[in-house]
């Protein structure tokens, strides 16, 4: 494999920013592993960082190097800080971002496929909202999405009591009537995607002990509701790494590589 950390300049952002990549060798000689490739472009996870961490803590917190190198993958993990992975109300253009530009910066410096069934996404609590309304928004884009303790539902009061303040809520979304039946409604998005010919296969998975655990059982009944193609897993687990290194495995194993590298 490859690791490449790629510091560049964002034109929607207006400021330079960082990605960390993964790109696929194919090896016979290291000890310990093998890496393959099997397309000319790659097949590639935009793998997404949570609330309080950045473009790096994939790469620190989980084995995914070492994880994806048999599987000819690439990973693109960009860095959106604590934007919701939104066009902030009083903020940054994040959402542009990471659905728009992102992906065409990406492909113009490395050689990674922008056909629909190679590219995914997948990632965790905040990152978790960001995979979805990715792939829900932009299905003819994504084949498929992971959440991983997504913060699914939104619910505002249980973000108010921990990880976000009041202030930083409206910075983001403008406040509570702002944000429900917009595009940064997740229940909204299903609904929408559900009419459409072409949805994403979605995985979701949630610790027991998580706090967001009814929040995940809330967006589970309603994409079940609306006839997503969703596959959902929970387990003994709270809002963690060692919960959260064991289910990207998970994630890895279920996205459909098969077809893609056909």
């Amino acid at each position: 494999m490859a690791l490449i950390h790629c510091n560049f300049f964002s034109e929607v952002l207006k400021l330079s920013t960082s990605m960390y990549v993964i790109l696929p060798q194919r090896t016979q000689n290291q000890i310990g592993m093998q890496g393959t490739v099997k397309k000319d472009k790659h097949p590639t996870l935009y793998l997404l960082h949570g609330l309080s961490d950045d473009h790096t803590i994939w790469l620190r917190r989980t084995s995914i190097e070492r994880y994806v190198a048999n599987l000819g993958l690439a990973v693109v993990m960009p860095e959106v800080h604590r934007s919701f992975y939104t066009d902030m109300v009083n903020g940054y253009n994040y959402w542009t971002f990471i659905s728009e530009e992102l992906p065409e910066i990406a492909r113009s410096f490395f050689p990674l496929s922008d056909k629909r069934e190679d590219n995914f996404v997948a990632g965790l609590s905040m990152g978790g909202y960001g995979a979805f309304k990715l792939a829900l928004s932009k299905p003819y884009k994504f084949s498929a999405a992971a959440s991983l303790s997504g913060a699914l539902d939104m619910n505002v009061e249980r973000l108010l009591d921990g990880p976000l303040s009041l202030r930083e809520f409206n910075n983001i979304f403008g406040g509570i009537e702002s944000l429900r039946g917009s595009e940064n409604d997740l229940f909204k998005l299903v609904e929408d995607v559900s009419k459409l010919d072409e949805r994403p296969k979605l995985y979701q998975c949630c610790g027991t002990e998580d706090f967001l655990y009814q929040e995940n059982q809330n967006f589970l009944k309603k994409a079940k509701e609306y006839g997503l193609d969703i596959t959902y897993e929970e387990g003994p687990g709270a809002h963690e790494w060692s919960y959260w290194d064991q289910q990207i495995q998970r994630v890895l194993e279920w996205l459909p590589l098969e077809k893609s590298m056909e």
